[in-house]
C-alpha cells in the first residue's frame, strides 16, 4: 500500500520547487549578460544570469542561470523577444563555421533593450561562472569600416589596417580581438559589424601582428587578386599616390561630372540591381570602397576622388524606392536585389525607372533579364484631333521611350483587352488601365486610316464626350458648336426656298422637311426621313432633288424602292416635277452604258433589280442615293444591305415610316448606310445599345441612343402635323369560335404549347422556323380551318368569316371598304364569298401585275365597294382615300405594320372619318398578341418615336403566356 509521503511526492508541488522555478525567471534589476568561450571549441557563448550585488555594486554568488527561451515566454515586447532569440543562438551551439546571421544576431544582443550589465568570463580564474571570474565591460559603437594603408618601401610594400573609433585612430596592435566578433579597447567592446571584417582582423591581428609586407616582385599580383577585391568592402589607401590635379583629370578624360548607371542582371529567381558611378572610363559600384586610379600623359599614376555627395544621393534615391533595400544595405553585398516577380510589377519598376531617368541615371540590362520582354518606359500619350473633309482626324502618339506604338498595334491590344502593346523592337509596352478603356472607346467610334483615326463628322457628339477640350483644335471646336446649334429642332431651321419647278404647295411641316434635307446637305450629312405614312415624304424628296440643280453640277440621283412603289414614284414625279428627267431600270428596261446616266436626274429601280445590277451600278458615283421603305435593308447580313453598301454617292438618305420594325438592329442597318460610323461597329452597337435595349428593356440606353441619332432622323406623326385630317377610330370586333372550330384550335394549341415547353431559353432562337410555323397554323385556324392545306378536313365553319361578311353587307351601300389579310389564301376564301353574294371588289396581292389599274379602279369606280389586299403587297405605297372602313382580318405582332395598312386611306386627301376594325377570336393567341403588343410598344416609341414591336426579344415565358393554360 502506497504511503502518505509517497502520495505527497506524486501529487503535491513543494514550495522549494516553486521558489527555484521562480528564481530561474529573468529579474531585470539583478540580471547580467556574460560573454565566454565554449570550453573545448573556443567559440562564443552568451549566457544570462540573475546575480545579487553588494552595496558597492559588486557581484556576489550564487549566480543563477536563466534560459532565454523561458524568459521569452514571459514578454510580449518585440525587441525583447528578438533579444532572447539572439542570445539563444549562442547557447549550446559549438559550431566552428560562422555566417552573416551571427553578426545580425549580435547586433540585436548589443542593442541591449533590457539595459543589462555586460561581463567577460575569465576562464583562468575559474572554469565555472562565479562572481570572481567575471569582468564588466561596456558596449561601444559598431565597427563597420577599416582602412588598409599601402606604403611603398625600398624593397617592397607594407600593408597595415587602421580603424577609427569615436574619432580616434587605432592600429591593430593597439586593440584586442575577443571571441572573433569583438575588439576590446580599454574596458569597452566593439562589435565588428561586417562579416568580411572577421577574416580581415584574424588575418592581420593573429597572423601578421597588424602589418603585412609584400615584395615588389609580387605586389602587382597581390594587388590584382587581393587588394582590388578587398576594395569592394574595405577602403584601401595608396599613400605613395597623389590625388590627380585638374590637368591630370582633364588628360584622363575625367573632368566631366560622373555618370550614374544601374546594371540589372539575373540572380536565380531574383534581379540584381547594381548602382554604378562612371568616372571617365572607370565604372565604380557605389556600394563598394573601390578607389579610382588613372594615368596622366606622362604615364604617371594618380588617384581620383570619388564624388561622395553624388554617391550618397544616388544610394538614398534607391533606398526610398523599396523598403527591402535599407535592410540589404547592412549586408556585405555590393548590390541590391528583388524577387523577379516583385521587380517586374509594373506599378513598381515603371515608377522607379521614371525616377531614375529623371535623375539622369542610365539603365542597362533590363531586356536581358531572362523571360522579360517588357519595355522599361511608361507610356507617354498625346492626342490631337483635327478637322478633315468628312472626318475628324485623331492623331494618337503613344511612345514608350523612343519607340512609338502604331495604331494597328494599339488596336490589336485594345481589341484583345490586353494592356501589353507589341512594339517593333520586340518589347512590350504597358498601357495604363484607364487608357486601355479610353482607347477602346476611340476605336469603337472611328476607323483606322493609315496613322490616324477617322471619326465621321456625323459622330460629332462623341468627339466632345471622348476627348478633352485641349485635345481638339479650334476648327474642331467651332464645327461641333455649329452642329450643336443647327441640328437641334426642325422648326428652328432656316426655311429653304421651294423650287419654282415644283407643281405643289408644300405644307408647313413639309417645308421644314425640305429645310432639314438642305441643312444635312450643307454639312454633307446623310439622314433618315421617317415621317408617318401619308405625310408626303415623296414630295419632300422630289422638291429636294429639284433644289439640287442649283447646288451641284451633276444631279443624277438613284432612288431604290420596293417593286410595288415603282408606279407610285413614276406617277408622283410626273405629277409634281414633270421637268425631272426620270429613268426607270426595271424588267427589260435596262441601261447598257453608265455614261448615259449623266443625262437623268432620277434613276428609279427596285431592290430586286438592284441585286441583279449591282456589279454594274457600283461603278457609278451618284449625287444622292435615296432608299424608299428603307426597312428593306434592315437585315445587316442580307444581300440587299450588302448590295447598297457597294453603291457610291456624294450623300445618302433613307426614307421610311417604320425605321424600327423588329429590333434596334433595324435602325443600325439603315443608319450605318446613310451615316457610316455614327453607331460604330455592329458588335459595339450590340454591346452598347442592342442587347441592353432589346433584351433588358433599358430605357436609359434607349434614351441615349435616341439622343445620338436624333439629329439624323426627322420624324413627324400625323397627330403632330396633320391636324386637318378627320377623326380616326380604331375598334376591335370579337368573333367567338363555334364548337367545331374551337376543337381544331385547342388540338393544335396543345401540340404547339408542348413543343415550346420542351425547349430551353437557349434553344428557342435556334428553333425560330418551327415556332413561326406553329404560330402560323394557330392564326390560320382563327381565320378559317379551311386554310390548313394538306391537313385533315375539319369543316368550313369560321366565326371570323361570318362576322366579316355581315359587316361588308351592312356597310357597302354607304362606304368603301379595305380588307387586309396576311394570308392570300384567306383573301381567296373571302373572294369566293363576295362573288357568291354579287359584291363587286378589287383584289391586290404579290401576284398582281397591274397595280395602278387596280388602284385606279377602286378609287374611281363607284360600283367597286370592296378592296381585298394582302398585307405584304399593299401595306405601303398605296393611296386609297376613297375608303373609310379598314378591316384587319388577322392581327400581327408589329402594330406599325397594321398602322401602315390603315394609313392607305388615312392620309393627306382624306375627308371622311376613318374606322379601322380588328377582327379577333377571343380566348386565342390573337387576343394574347394584342396584349403583348402593348407591353412592347412603349420602348420603341421612346427610341425613334415610332410604334414597333421587338419580335426577337420574346422570351420563353412570354411565348407560353400566349397559350391557354388547361
Amino acid at each position: 500500500m502506497t504511503s502518505i509521503k509517497e502520495l505527497q511526492e506524486q501529487l503535491l508541488t513543494s514550495n522549494d520547487n516553486l521558489q527555484f522555478s521562480q528564481n530561474q525567471l529573468l529579474n531585470k534589476d539583478l540580471s547580467i549578460i556574460v560573454l565566454k568561450n565554449y570550453k573545448f571549441h573556443r567559440q562564443l557563448s552568451i549566457e544570462l544570469y540573475n546575480a545579487s550585488t553588494t552595496q558597492t555594486g559588486k557581484l556576489k554568488n550564487p549566480l543563477i542561470p536563466i534560459s532565454p527561451l523561458d524568459a521569452a515566454l514571459k514578454t510580449l515586447q518585440p525587441d525583447e523577444l528578438r533579444f532572447y532569440s539572439a542570445v539563444s543562438r549562442f547557447q549550446n551551439n559549438p559550431t566552428v563555421s560562422k555566417s552573416p546571421l551571427d553578426i545580425d544576431a549580435l547586433k540585436v544582443v548589443t542593442a541591449n533593450p533590457l539595459n543589462l550589465r555586460y561581463f567577460f568570463h575569465n576562464a583562468e580564474f575559474s572554469e565555472n561562472i562565479v562572481a570572481g571570474s567575471l569582468q564588466e565591460v561596456s558596449i561601444g559603437e559598431i565597427i563597420n569600416d577599416v582602412t588598409l594603408f599601402v606604403h611603398k618601401k625600398k624593397d617592397g610594400y607594407e600593408i597595415f589596417p587602421q580603424l577609427t573609433i569615436q574619432g580616434k585612430t587605432y592600429f591593430f596592435n593597439e586593440v584586442e580581438l575577443k571571441y572573433d566578433f569583438f575588439i576590446l579597447v580599454g574596458q569597452t567592446i566593439h562589435l565588428l559589424g561586417k562579416f568580411h571584417l572577421l577574416k580581415l582582423f584574424r588575418f592581420f591581428k593573429l597572423q601578421h601582428s597588424g602589418l603585412l609586407r609584400v615584395q615588389e616582385s609580387r605586389f602587382k599580383e597581390f594587388q590584382l587578386n587581393i587588394l582590388e577585391k578587398l576594395e569592394d568592402c574595405v577602403t584601401v589607401v595608396y599613400t605613395f599616390l597623389n590625388e590627380g590635379t585638374r590637368t591630370q583629370l582633364e588628360e584622363a578624360g575625367i573632368s566631366q561630372p560622373a555618370e550614374k548607371l544601374i546594371y540589372l542582371s539575373d540572380l536565380d529567381s531574383y534581379v540584381m540591381i547594381n548602382p554604378v558611378m562612371k568616372y571617365g572610363m572607370a565604372e565604380i559600384p557605389v556600394l563598394t570602397k573601390r578607389q579610382i586610379y588613372a594615368q596622366d600623359g606622362e604615364g604617371k599614376l594618380f588617384t581620383v576622388k570619388r564624388n561622395d555627395d553624388a554617391e550618397i544621393n544616388f544610394t538614398a534615391l534607391l533606398l526610398k524606392q523599396h523598403p527591402d533595400f535599407e535592410e540589404q544595405l547592412q549586408n556585405d553585398l555590393t548590390y541590391f536585389y528583388l524577387h523577379k516577380q516583385r521587380f517586374l510589377d509594373e506599378d513598381w519598376f515603371l515608377n522607379a525607372f521614371e525616377q531614375w531617368r529623371a535623375e539622369g541615371i542610365t539603365i542597362h540590362g533590363f531586356n536581358q533579364l531572362k523571360g522579360n520582354k517588357l519595355n522599361g518606359h511608361k507610356a507617354k500619350i498625346t492626342i490631337q484631333v483635327t478637322s478633315g473633309l468628312n472626318w475628324f482626324n485623331t492623331i494618337l502618339n503613344v511612345h514608350f521611350g523612343k519607340k512609338k506604338a502604331s495604331l494597328r498595334q494599339l488596336h490589336l491590344s485594345v481589341r484583345n483587352k490586353n494592356k501589353f502593346v507589341q512594339l517593333d523592337d520586340g518589347t512590350q509596352g504597358i498601357l495604363p488601365v484607364e487608357w486601355l478603356k479610353k482607347f477602346e472607346s476611340y476605336f469603337k467610334t472611328a476607323e483606322i486610316s493609315g496613322d490616324v483615326l477617322q471619326t465621321p463628322k456625323t459622330n460629332f457628339s462623341s468627339i466632345k464626350q471622348l476627348y478633352n477640350a485641349e485635345e481638339l483644335d479650334d476648327a474642331v471646336n467651332n464645327e461641333i458648336s455649329l452642329y450643336q446649334a443647327k441640328l437641334v429642332q426642325p422648326d428652328g431651321f432656316k426655311e429653304s426656298e421651294v423650287p419654282p419647278e415644283l407643281n405643289a404647295s408644300l405644307r408647313e411641316y413639309q417645308k421644314q422637311g425640305l429645310s432639314w434635307l438642305n441643312i444635312m446637305d450643307d454639312y454633307n450629312f446623310g439622314g433618315c426621313l421617317a415621317d408617318d405614312m401619308g405625310l408626303g415624304k415623296t414630295v419632300q424628296i422630289i422638291a429636294f432633288i429639284l433644289g439640287q440643280r442649283k447646288k451641284v453640277k451633276q444631279n443624277t440621283n438613284l432612288v431604290v424602292v420596293p417593286t410595288s412603289l415603282i408606279f407610285n414614284w413614276q406617277t408622283e414625279v410626273q405629277k409634281f416635277a414633270p421637268s425631272v428627267k426620270l429613268l426607270t431600270i426595271y424588267g427589260s428596261n435596262r441601261i447598257k452604258n453608265l455614261k448615259e446616266l449623266d443625262y437623268y436626274e432620277i434613276v428609279l429601280t427596285s431592290y430586286g433589280t438592284l441585286l441583279s445590277d449591282i456589279n454594274y451600278l457600283k461603278n457609278y458615283t451618284f449625287n444622292y442615293i435615296f432608299l424608299d421603305e428603307s426597312q428593306n435593308i434592315k437585315n445587316i447580313d442580307s444581300q440587299r444591305y450588302n448590295a447598297v453598301r457597294l453603291l457610291k454617292s456624294r450623300n445618302k438618305i433613307a426614307i421610311t415610316g417604320t425605321p424600327v420594325e423588329n429590333n434596334t438592329l433595324d435602325l443600325y442597318a439603315q443608319l450605318s448606310f446613310v451615316c457610316p460610323g455614327l453607331l460604330g461597329s455592329k458588335q459595339s452597337f450590340k454591346d452598347l445599345f442592342s442587347i441592353p435595349i432589346d433584351k433588358f428593356k433599358s430605357s436609359k440606353h434607349a434614351a441615349e441612343l435616341q439622343r445620338k441619332v436624333a439629329p439624323f432622323i426627322l420624324r413627324r406623326t400625323k397627330r403632330e402635323v396633320a391636324k386637318e385630317l378627320p377623326e380616326k377610330t380604331e375598334v376591335t370586333l370579337y368573333c367567338p369560335m363555334e364548337e367545331a372550330q374551337r376543337k381544331v384550335y385547342d388540338a393544335y394549341e396543345k401540340e404547339f404549347r408542348d413543343f415550346i415547353s420542351g425547349l430551353t431559353e437557349e434553344e428557342l432562337p435556334k428553333s425560330s422556323m418551327h415556332v413561326l410555323r406553329g404560330l402560323t397554323r394557330l392564326r390560320q385556324i382563327c381565320n378559317s380551318p379551311n386554310l390548313l392545306r394538306d391537313e385533315k378536313l375539319y369543316g368550313d365553319k369560321s366565326s371570323k368569316m361570318e362576322a366579316l361578311l355581315e359587316q361588308i353587307e351592312s356597310k357597302t351601300q354607304n362606304h368603301k371598304i379595305l380588307v387586309f389579310s396576311q394570308f392570300v389564301s384567306m383573301l381567296d376564301l373571302i373572294k369566293k364569298e363576295l362573288e357568291s353574294r354579287n359584291i363587286a371588289y378589287e383584289y391586290l396581292s404579290g401576284r398582281t401585275n397591274n397595280r395602278e389599274q387596280v388602284v385606279s379602279s377602286f378609287q374611281n369606280n363607284e360600283s367597286i365597294r370592296v378592296f381585298l389586299i394582302s398585307l405584304k403587297a399593299g401595306g405601303t405605297g398605296l393611296n386609297l382615300t376613297e375608303a373609310d372602313y379598314v378591316y384587319l382580318v388577322d392581327p400581327w405582332w408589329n402594330p406599325a405594320v397594321e398602322n401602315q395598312a390603315i394609313d392607305r386611306c388615312y392620309r393627306i386627301g382624306q375627308v371622311k372619318n376613318v374606322v379601322a376594325v380588328r377582327l379577333i377570336c377571343p380566348d386565342t393567341i390573337e387576343e394574347k398578341i394584342v396584349k403583348l403588343q402593348e407591353t412592347k410598344r412603349a420602348l420603341s416609341t421612346d427610341l425613334v418615336k415610332t410604334e414597333a414591336f421587338f419580335f426577337g426579344s420574346i422570351s420563353k415565358s412570354e411565348w407560353l403566356s400566349l397559350f391557354n393554360q388547361h
